[in-house]
């Protein structure tokens, strides 16, 4: 199946590689680093696309008295930038690198956010981390994943909304792009996998699963997201469109038939398992 996904993006030219940001310059393979101490521990990171009901998901988290999820951090575009040979010599001095002083600035940057409201475990989703999870496990090697699918030409159709200008290949392209990430880390990181449509139809099952997952008890208020404080909800940091706005969960809408798929994303809909029809147990996520 991942040959068919390759096979159907070296078709326009795009290859995944697996990049960590770098200051002032392009991304460059991850090396082994230093295992230093970090301030946060087991942070957990939502990988999905992007229009895939993660701010939904993050709602659900944030309203539990343990957990935290802020809007969107974007680690990728928070580098550290060393001007000038004496930065570098200074660094080399006390024994670091770029990567790793950007790996201290991430550090600090998402427990600051958590030591803001006392609690102990922290999610982070940012569609954009999919492009990031080397630098993610390099910074912390204790961080959990948790995988959201939605089944692709939802999310085409969904992306499309927002953005009418874009042509309807480099959107479908672009939403291949993300969730042929999302299908790698899937097949390279151990986490917890959640659909949307099962989110969505079964918030209290789904959120109890969650919750199994990241070590705390189920709390029922969870689903009532809309009674608590989550900050504003904008662009940039989130959904903040209509149905996200009712602060209750929203039924999902019917799978797309299989004869609409477009052909770019009919293998990776087949490797979600969106394929074929229906089944019971695809009405539930799975590890």
């Amino acid at each position: 199946m991942r040959r068919q996904i390759n096979a159907a993006l070296r078709r326009t030219g795009y290859q995944l590689t697996r990049t960590t940001p770098r200051a002032g310059g392009p991304g460059r393979p991850v090396r082994e680093r230093r295992r230093n101490p970090r301030l946060l521990r087991e942070p957990v990171f939502v990988l999905s696309t992007v229009r895939s009901g993660s701010t939904l998901l993050r709602l659900l988290l944030d309203s539990h008295t343990q957990i935290h999820s802020p809007h969107e951090m974007h680690l990728k575009d928070i580098r550290v930038e060393v001007g000038g040979k004496y930065g570098e010599k200074a660094l080399a001095e006390v024994k670091l690198d770029r990567d790793e002083l950007n790996s201290v600035l991430w550090d600090w940057y998402l427990h600051r956010e958590l030591a803001t409201t006392g609690k102990p475990i922290l999610v982070n989703k940012t569609p954009s981390d999919v492009w990031i999870t080397d630098g993610i496990q390099a910074c912390w090697p204790d961080a959990r994943f948790i995988f959201l699918l939605r089944h692709p030409l939802a999310v085409a159709r969904s992306r499309q909304a927002l953005r009418p200008d874009d042509a309807e290949e480099r959107n479908l392209m672009r939403v291949l792009k993300y969730a042929t990430a999302v299908e790698h880390a899937r097949e390279t990181l151990p986490g917890l996998t959640v659909r949307y449509e099962a989110l969505a139809a079964d918030p209290v099952g789904e959120t109890q699963r969650l919750c199994s997952f990241l070590g705390v008890a189920w709390e029922p208020e969870m689903v009532e997201y809309g009674r608590f404080s989550h900050g504003r909800l904008k662009a940039g940091l989130g959904d903040w469109k209509d149905a996200i706005m009712t602060g209750q969960v929203q039924p999902p809408k019917p799978l797309p038939a299989l004869d609409e798929v477009p052909e770019l994303l009919r293998p990776i809909t087949a490797a979600w398992g969106y394929s074929e029809p229906v089944r019971p147990e695809l009405e539930r996520s799975e590890r």
